[in-house]
C-alpha cells in the first residue's frame, strides 16, 4: 500500500552486467602466423629440400597454431555460454522473488487491511444494533483472516518446493470485479461498481483491471475508512478506464498508511501494459485513475 500524497519506488530487478565474450585467441594466432611468415622470409635456405623441409614444417606449425587457436576458442565460448546461462537464470530468479514479493505484499495488505477497517468500524458502533454488528464484524474477520492464511499457506507451500510448479488456478477476469468489491464492502467500504460494455478485452487488461480496483478499494479502506467509494470501468475508443473514487474519510478515521508498495507495483503492471496510472484529490475524496491501451474488435466494434 501506498501514501495518497506520492509512490514509493517498487524494488527492481538488479541490473547487473551482461556477460560478454573477449576472446584474443585468434588475434595471438594470426600474431604468430605473421611472425612465422616474416622469419621465413628473412632466412635462407639452400635449395631444393632444405626449402622444402622449411616450408613443410612452417605448414605443421601453422596447422597447429590454428588447431589449438580452435580448441581454446570452442572452450571459451562454452565458458561464455555458461557464464551467460547462469547470468539469466539469476535474472529470472530474481524476477521471480520480486513477483513473489509482490504477491505476498498484495495478499497480506490486502487482507489486513479489510480486517483493520472492519474492526475500527465495529469497535466505533453504538446503539441498541452494536452487539449484533459487532458479531457481524467479527465474522467477517474471522472470514477475511480464513482466507488469507490459506492464500500465504499456499505460496508459502510453493516457496518450500522448488523446482515443482505452483498450484494452478483461474487468472481474475472482469467477472471477478463484484466479488471484489463486495470483499470491499465486507471491509466496511460502502462501494458500488459500474461497468460499461467494453466488447473484447485481452486476458491481460482484464488482470490488470482487478488489481486496480482491488488495490483501489484497498487504499480507500485503509486511508478512508468506511466511506463511500465508486468504481467504474469503462472504454474510450482504444482505451479501457479504471477509476476508483473515494468521499474521504469519514469522520473519526485515523488513516491507516502502508510501505507504500501496492501502488508502486501497479504502476509497474499498468507501464508494462503501455498504459498510465494516476492518483489525485478531487474534493475532499480521491481518486485513482488507470488508462490501458486496448484495441477495438475486428468489426470496429469494441
Amino acid at each position: 500500500m501506498c501514501g495518497r500524497a506520492g509512490v514509493s519506488t517498487l524494488g527492481q530487478v538488479p541490473q547487473t552486467d551482461r556477460p560478454v565474450l573477449h576472446s584474443r585467441v585468434w588475434l595471438v594466432a594470426g600474431g604468430v602466423i605473421v611472425a612465422l611468415v616474416l622469419v621465413l622470409s628473412t632466412v635462407g635456405v639452400d635449395p631444393p629440400f632444405g626449402a622444402m623441409a622449411v616450408l613443410l614444417g612452417a605448414a605443421v606449425f601453422a596447422t597447429a597454431v590454428l588447431a589449438w587457436a580452435l580448441w581454446r576458442a570452442r572452450q571459451e565460448r562454452r565458458a561464455f555460454e555458461d557464464e551467460l546461462t547462469a547470468w539469466a537464470a539469476e535474472r529470472a530468479a530474481q524476477a521471480e522473488r520480486l513477483r513473489i514479493a509482490r504477491d505476498l505484499h498484495d495478499l497480506a495488505s490486502h487482507g489486513l487491511g479489510l480486517i483493520t477497517v472492519r474492526a475500527a468500524a465495529a469497535r466505533t458502533v453504538a446503539g441498541p444494533a452494536a452487539a449484533t454488528e459487532r458479531a457481524t464484524a467479527l465474522a467477517d474477520i474471522e472470514r477475511t483472516a480464513r482466507g488469507a492464511t490459506t492464500e500465504l499457506r499456499r505460496m508459502l507451500s510453493v516457496l518450500r518446493t522448488p523446482g515443482e510448479g505452483a498450484p494452478l488456478r483461474p487468472a481474475e477476469t472482469l467477472a471477478d470485479l463484484p466479488r471484489i468489491v463486495a470483499d470491499a464492502r465486507a471491509g466496511g467500504v460502502e462501494a458500488a461498481l459500474e461497468i460499461a460494455d467494453l466488447g473484447e478485452v485481452s486476458a491481460g487488461t482484464q488482470l490488470a483491471l482487478c488489481a486496480i480496483v482491488r488495490e483501489g478499494l484497498t487504499n480507500t479502506a485503509r486511508h478512508a475508512g468506511p466511506t463511500a467509494a465508486r468504481v467504474l470501468v469503462s472504454r474510450a475508443g482504444e482505451t479501457v478506464l479504471a477509476t476508483v473514487t473515494d468521499d474521504g474519510p469519514a469522520p473519526g478515521w485515523a488513516p491507516h498508511p502502508g510501505a507504500g508498495a501496492g501502488i508502486a507495483g501497479l504502476r509497474e503492471r499498468v507501464d508494462a501494459l503501455g498504459g498510465t496510472l494516476l492518483g489525485e484529490r478531487v474534493g475532499g475524496g480521491y481518486r485513482l485513475t488507470a488508462r490501458l491501451p486496448e484495441p477495438v474488435g475486428p468489426a470496429g466494434t469494441p
